[in-house]
């Protein structure tokens, strides 16, 4: 594998480098499996929400960057073990019905599909071309007998071990307990493994430290029944530096699915990275090279308050997601939000993704509002008296434009599309009023 400067790089040494190993069965034997030829391998993605989330994003990377390094991926949607969820620490799954895991599978699939060459047009490290390839447990859970399920997979789980996994240890301590459905995930788990090396070769499962236990538990299971050695290697969980959780926005979890997370969304949080956590995202979440992220890196801590690497950080991860024309209006919605830019070239759709960042109100224009008004109802004073100085001090504007005059009423044309009025207070301080 060539990174972005061509030198040369060991699948395995890239890895390290980008701190995306965290545990690994046995490192030595599996570099040297690595550099034997190409090795299949597998990551699994259960659909229990009808979008794939950053977290997720980690992984499908992961096996991107192996597919570039001449290995064969294999992508599994679980569309058996959806139907159960691995268990929670805190309380039982609302199991779904099969019609809707079967509708999430299909919305999960669609969304791999593009990190991966599923054509087999990537030119491999080892001269090949290797396709990867999508696949579903259903497929060979769905007409298995229960009787041969316990025989051919229970028999070489003890529950013993199993009651260490730590969601379960929680669960059995609380006073909900866990049912033997969610108990029985880690032997489905497991048995895709098996079953996946049956019919690919596959030789490595990759996934979540917090998966680390049902990995495991798929390797053991492949070496009692075909005594084959086989490896797992486990990403870190992503972590911010001030402490809160990584790939959620104030108000929910960022998702790669545009209707639930929008792309402007999902750019500002990347813009709003911390500096401490800058960097480290730029080697998980995008492909440039380390001479790149270094000088990055440095302009950071010479000029944070530019946010150089917040910026390309932001323009990368967006692109792989959402494309190129969707960091260009995300760009711009950002730059007109703060009069750089201007606001009546951002579509309706924007608009309405830029407000939902920002505090709202609806007023109707028959009842012509005036400056106070509006400044009072969207959230930016608490009350007429601060609204009215607000205007007389010269720090309201309307779409960018100041109003001086405390009985300024907005007219049809001054509305920008979707019917929104874009309210500042000073220049930081920002808020929507929609107009009926």
């Amino acid at each position: 594998m060539l990174d972005d400067a061509g030198v040369g790089a060991h699948i395995l040494d890239e890895l390290i480098w980008r701190g995306l190993i965290a545990q690994s069965t046995d490192p030595d034997a599996l570099r040297r499996d690595c550099d034997a030829g190409p090795l299949t391998l597998y990551c699994g993605f259960d659909p229990t929400a009808p979008s794939l989330h950053l977290g997720n994003l980690v992984q499908i990377l992961t096996l991107r960057r192996f597919q570039r390094a001449g290995h064969r991926p294999l992508a599994l949607v679980g569309g058996a073990t959806g139907l159960i969820g691995d268990p929670k620490p805190t309380a039982e799954r609302v199991l779904s019905s099969p019609d809707v895991v079967a509708s999430w599978v299909e919305r999960i699939r669609a969304q791999i599909e593009p990190f991966l060459d599923c054509d087999g047009d990537c030119e491999g490290g080892f001269g090949g071309r290797y396709a990867a390839t999508m696949v579903d447990n259903l497929e060979w859970t769905r007409s298995l007998p229960a009787i041969d399920f316990l025989r051919d997979v229970g028999k070489h789980f003890r529950v013993n071990r199993m009651l260490t996994k730590e969601a379960v240890s929680a669960r059995l301590h609380s006073e909900s307990g866990i049912s033997f459905t969610e108990l029985s995930y880690q032997l489905l788990q497991a048995m895709d493994y098996l079953e996946l090396y049956r019919r690919y070769g596959c030789t490595l499962q990759t996934g979540g430290s917090d998966q680390w236990g049902n990995v495991t538990a798929g390797v053991d299971l492949v070496h009692r029944v075909e005594q084959r050695r086989v490896h797992a290697l486990a990403t870190p969980l992503i972590t911010k530096a001030d402490g809160t959780k990584f790939g959620k926005t104030e108000s929910d979890t960022v998702w790669l699915d545009p209707g639930l997370t929008s792309p402007y969304t999902f750019y500002q949080f990347w813009i709003n990275a911390d500096d401490r956590d800058v960097t480290g995202y730029l080697k998980v979440f995008t492909d440039l090279s380390r001479d790149a992220i270094a000088d990055l890196d440095r302009r950071t801590v010479e000029r944070p308050h530019a946010r150089e690497a917040q910026r390309v950080l932001a323009a990368e991860v967006t692109a792989l997601v959402h494309g190129p024309a969707e960091v260009r209006r995300a760009a711009m919605a950002s730059q007109a939000l703060f009069g750089r830019g201007e606001l009546r070239d951002l579509d309706e759709r924007t608009l309405d993704a830029v407000m939902a960042e920002a505090p709202t109100g609806r007023v109707r224009l028959a009842d012509r509002p005036t400056i106070v008004d509006l400044l009072v109802v969207s959230g930016l004073v608490d009350s007429r008296g601060a609204a009215r100085r607000t205007v007389r001090e010269g720090g309201a504007s309307v779409n960018n434009a100041k109003v001086a005059d405390v009985g300024w009423t907005p007219a049809a044309a001054d509305l920008l599309p979707g019917g929104w009025l874009v309210l500042r207070r000073g220049r930081r301080h920002t808020a929507g009023v929609r107009v009926q």
